[in-house]
């Protein structure tokens, strides 16, 4: 969409929408404070599970102890997604996105000093709350500043970024092992250097004017697209206020935005349940597909994991979002139930399908980062990005408790027949309900521009 105006010199201009103008240098100012808050955030989680075998002594940690430590930040996580997004609807995006990787360093800081278990579980689960507001407000204002030609690759970068981090984490862990008994007291601080580092871009970014428009302060959000982008970019149109007094959670279950909902926590959380279940234990679910070399096997599934979230960010804008979205539950589901049914697979068949599961699911979860904020307005967006990741947090961690138990006690089929079933049911519910989203404008809340 664009306007012709007359410059004063008589020739003809063309003032470019909010939402298609061309990729600048702002755009990707506000991409590098997301994804180095996402850094922060893969780093944060990534850390914890090394620095626990170091800390068990000098901790005096039982196997409870563990088990507490190294779920509470998903706990945190859960709480933190699912608070922040009435929040960050209601009061704006900049007010969380700007200060909780102050709050986040200062906290990964003070594990420097903890003495008892009980300390450090406090700390965790604080800091799990400030990841999970990260992963809400950092989707929606990247989302609404990022022009909708470039909106995938753009957001996909953020699913990198979570797997740097994290992977990085395991790195530096190993280099700061030194054998010394403090040795983890080192890791936990140094998780607060990506978050501290980022902080000058978040401190200096500017509300979404999307959001701005939608809760009548156009002038506030016509200043900051003349500010960042100039003159020959349109701001977005003012929006009406919402007569709608019911809370954003009511919302998004009312009939106007119920398929959405339903679409946004089954899809998150149908991807997530086998993504962590077989992931966590997959050299002990290899090893039970007698595959004698299980560590070989592992090896090959985390670079098919690796390899997918890049195969997913070169094809997220090339894709349709619905054939991307319904095809990957399809031929994992496919994939799965050839492990299932098949009575003694060859090893090299179970590690090509293992690695196939991974790297589509892999690429598949960049949509988590575009599919989710665009099925949504402006006004609800952070609300329901905040929910489907509360309901994928429920399912990753039933899943990877639950998977061992079920290998155990009923076999490795009927848990990997259990992954089917679930990767089933997000097929048919995306392939009922799941609109198109590619082309649509973020200012109209619809499924077409």
């Amino acid at each position: 969409m664009s306007q012709r105006t007359a410059s004063t010199d008589g020739t003809s201009t063309t003032d470019v929408a909010y939402e298609d103008m061309p990729l600048g240098g702002f755009h990707l100012r506000v991409a590098l404070a997301s994804t180095g808050g996402v850094f922060s955030d893969g780093f944060g989680l990534g850390i914890i599970g090394i620095s626990l075998g170091l800390a068990s002594s000098g901790l005096g940690l039982d196997p409870l102890w563990l088990g507490l430590l190294g779920g509470a930040s998903l706990a945190g996580l859960f709480l933190g997604a699912l608070l922040t997004g009435p929040f960050a609807d209601r009061h704006g995006r900049r007010p969380v996105f700007a200060y909780n990787m102050l709050l986040l360093a200062s906290l990964s800081a003070l594990q420097y000093f903890v003495r008892s278990a009980p300390e450090l579980l406090v700390l965790r689960l604080a800091i799990g709350f400030l990841l999970g507001t990260d992963y809400v407000v950092s989707k929606a204002l990247l989302t609404e500043f990022t022009p909708r030609r470039v909106r995938g690759r753009i957001l996909s970068v953020l699913s990198v970024a979570w797997a740097g981090g994290y992977t990085s984490a395991y790195f530096v862990g190993y280099a700061l092992s030194s054998g010394a008994p403090d040795a983890w007291r080192t890791m936990l601080l140094v998780s607060a250097v990506p978050c501290i580092l980022i902080l000058p871009l978040r401190l200096t970014m500017p509300e979404s004017p999307l959001w701005l428009a939608d809760h009548g302060r156009a002038g506030r959000a016509a200043a900051v697209v003349l500010a960042k982008f100039g003159p020959r970019v349109l701001p977005p149109v003012p929006v009406p206020p919402s007569a709608d007094g019911r809370g954003r959670w009511r919302q998004l279950a009312s009939a106007e935005w119920r398929r959405r909902t339903i679409v946004a926590c089954t899809f998150f959380t149908c991807q997530v349940i086998p993504y962590f279940a077989v992931g966590t234990f997959v050299g002990r679910v290899l090893e039970a597909l007698h595959v004698s070399s299980a560590h070989a096997g592992g090896l090959v599934y985390n670079v098919a994991l690796l390899c997918g979230a890049l195969l997913g960010l070169v094809v997220v804008d090339r894709l349709p979002r619905r054939t991307f979205l319904v095809g990957s539950f399809v031929v994992t589901a496919l994939a799965m139930l050839a492990l299932t049914v098949i009575a003694e697979p060859p090893p090299l068949l179970t590690i090509v399908l293992f690695a196939t599961i991974a790297s589509v699911l892999s690429a598949a979860s960049n949509l988590v980062y575009v599919y989710l904020p665009e099925l949504f307005p402006t006004d609800l967006r952070a609300s329901g990005i905040g929910l489907a990741i509360a309901a994928s947090r429920i399912g990753s961690a039933a899943s990877t408790f639950l998977l061992p138990l079920v290998v155990a006690d009923f076999g490795v089929r009927v848990a990997l027949g259990s992954c089917v079933v679930v990767l089933a049911l997000g097929a048919i519910v995306c392939f009922a309900w799941a609109p198109e989203t590619k082309h649509a404008r973020l200012a109209a809340g619809t499924a077409t521009p």
